[in-house]
């Protein structure tokens, strides 16, 4: 009878190494996917890799293309998202090992081979429903979900999965184009802006506005310090005490919640309407 509970040990090195083959169940549809890729005749793909020069070897496109259609069958059409879970998820991760592609190479790839893809993905398609899973070739690729174990709709004729190929290779490139403008307006938002660049231009700018808040200090300064000088001659002249708070003594230092724009030191925040 057990008296404790089992807990990974993450700190643990493994003492022997590695299987991936322990990774998931015999009858993952992972095991598939592989292997019908091996089958396929990749030669089209190898010859454009570049070989024999300067640099990091080439991914395998066997790799990449069993990466693509398992997760495009699976409805990730995002090439970020595919590298992220090269990473995280198992099924992705035992198709790599620890050869993690960049979105940059699997978009690449995609643009690249999108012809032959349509090709490859078609064919692994028809030997999967040929062995006799139908999951992959219609429920994940469409996404229809059907009550009866047989309906008109499960049907697909080769043109039919052509088109619905063609429809996923664009999603993806779609999705791939608008989180590539997402990716750059983000960077572009977290850069300097011209003229910031340069530690020279950039310390003068500083100063510039340094120089700005301090006189701006200096001034509400001087303006509380007529308002006290006033208040007291007008008490002087009356002999009597004038009724409300006193202003408060004139501080030459910079207002901590005052603000300045390195970008263009002389402008300044304007109330509107809508604040």
């Amino acid at each position: 009878m057990a008296h404790f509970f089992r807990k990974p040990d993450r700190r643990q090195q493994f003492l022997l190494p590695v299987d991936m083959m322990d990774w998931l169940a015999e009858d993952d549809i992972v095991h598939l996917v592989v292997d019908a890729v091996e089958l396929m005749d990749l030669s089209g793909f190898e010859a454009t890799s570049k070989m024999g020069r300067a640099g990091q070897p080439p991914f395998a496109p066997a790799m990449l293309l069993a990466l693509l259609i398992y997760a495009y069958s699976h409805g990730v059409r995002s090439s970020r998202a595919v590298e992220r879970l090269c990473r995280r998820d198992a099924g992705y991760r035992f198709i790599v090992g620890h050869e993690v592609p960049d979105h940059t190479v699997i978009a690449r790839f995609r643009q690249k081979h999108a012809g032959r893809m349509k090709s490859v993905f078609l064919q692994v398609l028809e030997l999967c429903r040929e062995a006799g899973l139908i999951r992959l070739g219609l429920v994940a690729l469409d996404g229809t979900k059907v009550k009866a174990n047989a309906s008109l709709d499960a049907n697909r004729t080769a043109g039919t999965i052509e088109a619905q190929i063609a429809r996923i290779l664009a999603e993806a490139a779609t999705t791939d184009a608008r989180e590539d403008r997402e990716a750059e307006a983000e960077s572009r938002g977290s850069t300097m802006p011209e003229g910031l660049s340069r530690h020279g231009a950039r310390l003068a700018r500083l100063k510039i506005c340094q120089d700005k808040l301090n006189a701006k200090a200096r001034a509400d300064a001087a303006r509380q310090q007529e308002k006290i000088a006033a208040r007291e001659g007008e008490e002087k002249a009356t002999g009597k005490r004038r009724r409300g708070r006193k202003p408060r003594k004139p501080d030459p230092k910079v207002d901590p919640d005052t603000v300045a724009n390195p970008t263009d030191p002389d402008s300044g925040i304007m109330k509107t309407r809508r604040g």
